[in-house]
């Protein structure tokens, strides 16, 4: 049986044992009795993806299980894009699509991850380069 969480209005999360037919419904919290609804809690990797890798991957999971179907609209839109792209190869340095990117990378160098260890790991896009 699996472990899952649940949180109480009053008390917060707790965590109880159920089986995976019964995993959906509410469970009583062991401190005051009141049935408690199910929390599914997010991976912090899927917080601090890239909005166009998250739009990507659930992109994908929408697609997985039937066909590509778009409307002549995203048939332009698709279009444009590959126009664009084909226009600006790699290393042109151009800006005008670099900016949104150039945010984003930015923005995953402003965070910091502590780890439970006390130390602390500064995520960015290029994992193979060692800081000093």
């Amino acid at each position: 049986m699996p472990l899952y969480d649940y949180k109480c209005r009053e008390h917060g999360v707790f965590q109880e044992l159920a089986a995976v037919s019964q995993g959906g419904e509410p469970c009583a919290c062991p401190q005051c009795g009141t049935l408690s609804a199910r929390v599914i809690r997010i991976p912090p990797e899927i917080l601090a993806m890239a909005p166009n890798q998250k739009k990507a991957k659930e992109h994908e999971e929408r697609m997985q299980d039937g066909p590509l179907i778009l409307t002549a609209e995203q048939h332009r839109e698709r279009d444009q894009e590959r126009q664009a792209r084909a226009r600006h190869k790699g290393g042109c340095g151009c800006s005008s699509h670099h900016a949104a990117s150039d945010r984003e990378i930015s923005a995953l160098k402003q965070q910091v991850v502590y780890l439970p260890d006390g130390s602390k790991v500064f995520p960015s896009q290029r994992p193979w380069m060692i800081s000093h």
